[in-house]
């Protein structure tokens, strides 16, 4: 299996199929966003966008990846010969969970190893506009929890999380649109992405399912917590380097190992297999341990000035399903409570957080107790 992949990435790679921007000496291009809550007003200043792409979810067996290396070797290295503008591929020791925009997901052959989540989704995206300060210090899910994670699961809207190096995307079912956008337009201007431009959008302009989703609140299912002592650490680079490290990457998601690959978490595990790469609208982002990456070449990668390492907690005991609404919320609130940063990568199978190293007995002990509590 090795042999052909490595053949047919070369043959893929003949004939100068990556292109070099056209400003020489290019900066690396990243941002970081520093997301205010309110102004002294009381009125919120942040904006919420809903960007131009329409996502499937879906699951890749390990027994079948010989299936679909062809097609995301394509996805990842070959940007120019594919429309696709999302891709997030993410291995855990389960599955690979591969997010992407319909131009991607035909890129993909039908086949019994591959499961699809029957939704189309859409991705939101919270920025500040520049119009107030923030006190606090978190970044990533931390700083949404309570104006966008809570007020959805309240409104039995199911969320998938995707964070990133650059930003935190927060994917919502088509279906679920109006009534999205009828919690949160108080609380933000929102903005929906089309063809390139910022359109404003009130709960007027979305007529599908504005009634509330469903049942009335119920206290929702306090899933178990584990925390593998792997150290993470959430990367970048520019995306014209993919090339510099296309075989080191190839080696790490098809061919790397993880401890004990493909046997369950428990509470006496050392270690599990995650990776996670991205490539959305032209930024890449990669989360791995630091197994993985004393594999680049470190004047490639970036991350943040201080280098922070992360560790995870893994939140379902068992498979998680994408029905049940408020598992981003009972993880997050605590944390924003706490003002602790945190990253959220949800899979096909179970959620993830990176918490920073320094914080995780606190953050455990805080899960585990908020799950021995009694429900109201």
């Amino acid at each position: 299996m090795r042999k052909n992949i490595d053949t047919l990435f070369k043959s893929l790679l003949s004939g100068g199929y990556f292109v070099k921007s056209p400003l020489e000496g290019e900066a690396v291009r990243f941002f970081c966003l520093s997301i205010p809550l309110f102004t002294t007003t009381g009125k919120a200043e942040m904006d919420l966008h809903i960007l131009d792409h329409r996502l499937k979810v879906t699951s890749i067996c390990k027994d079948g990846l010989v299936n679909f290396t062809h097609p995301l070797i394509k996805l990842i290295f070959l940007r120019n010969r594919t429309r696709c503008k999302f891709f997030s591929l993410t291995e855990t020791p389960e599955n690979y969970t591969v997010v992407l925009d319909e131009e991607g997901f035909s890129e993909l052959p039908s086949s019994e190893f591959l499961q699809v989540e029957g939704s189309t989704w859409l991705p939101l995206n919270v920025a500040s506009n520049g119009q107030a300060s923030s006190s606090s210090q978190a970044v990533g899910v931390t700083k949404i929890a309570k104006s966008v994670i809570a007020p959805l699961a309240e409104q039995h809207v199911s969320v998938f999380m995707l964070s990133t190096y650059q930003t935190d995307f927060i994917l919502v079912r088509e279906k679920d649109l109006a009534v999205v956008v009828h919690t949160l337009e108080e609380e933000f201007n929102i903005y929906r992405e089309v063809g390139g431009e910022s359109v404003p959008v009130h709960s007027q302009d979305v007529r599908n399912g504005l009634q509330k989703n469903g049942k009335e609140a119920i206290h929702p299912t306090v899933h178990p917590v584990l925390s593998p002592q792997n150290r993470f650490c959430v990367m970048s680079l520019d995306p014209d380097t993919l090339p510099a490290i296309a075989t080191t990457l190839i080696d790490v998601l098809f061919y790397s190992n993880g401890p004990k690959e493909g046997s369950p978490p428990n509470q006496d595990l050392d270690c599990i297999k995650f990776f996670s790469f991205s490539l959305i609208d032209g930024y890449v982002s990669i989360v791995m341990d630091t197994e993985a990456q004393r594999q680049f070449p470190a004047d490639l990668l970036f991350t943040s000035s201080s280098g922070e390492l992360w560790r995870m907690v893994r939140i379902g005991g068992q498979p998680l399903g994408f029905d049940e609404c408020g598992i981003v919320a009972q993880i997050s609130q605590p944390l924003a409570d706490s003002d602790i940063s945190a990253y959220y990568i949800s899979t096909f199978s179970f959620d993830h957080a990176l918490v920073p190293e320094e914080d995780i007995i606190s953050v455990i002990d805080m899960l585990h107790q908020q799950r021995n509590e009694p429900a109201c």
